[in-house]
């Protein structure tokens, strides 16, 4: 699967938003200022191409649903940008949130719980 663009990725959260949808379902989710509806349609179509999403046909008129979930894509492009940016290491990925003051200790100090959890 190719990645997708940024209004791929914000078309695929409206679906799975949504679970499954028609066009014009989809642009009204859409942040404003709304893409036009041919738009839309273009770029579900290129997503169906790169198998993020499929349809079941009505009539002249496709429902579409995603085909990965989001965990599924999280976790295939979060190791992706783990290894890209980060040289795989995520404490590099973590210290540069802490660095950026995206993370605050609490949520470190959770991290680190969930962690230990994990290993007893």
């Amino acid at each position: 699967m190719n990645k997708l663009t940024n209004k791929e990725e914000e078309i695929l959260h409206a679906l799975w938003k949504l679970k499954k949808a028609f066009v014009k379902e989809i642009v009204a989710i859409l942040p404003t200022p709304k893409p036009h509806y041919n738009t839309v349609s273009t770029i579900i179509r290129n997503m169906e191409e790169k198998g993020y999403v499929s349809y079941v046909a009505f009539g002249k008129t496709h429902q579409y649903y995603p085909t990965i979930t989001k965990d599924a894509y999280r976790k295939k492009y979060m190791s992706k940008t783990i290894t890209n940016y980060f040289e795989n290491s995520y404490k590099d990925a973590v210290s540069f949130f802490a660095k950026e003051e995206k993370i605050s200790v609490d949520e470190l100090k959770e991290i680190i719980e969930l962690i230990e959890k994990k290993n007893n």
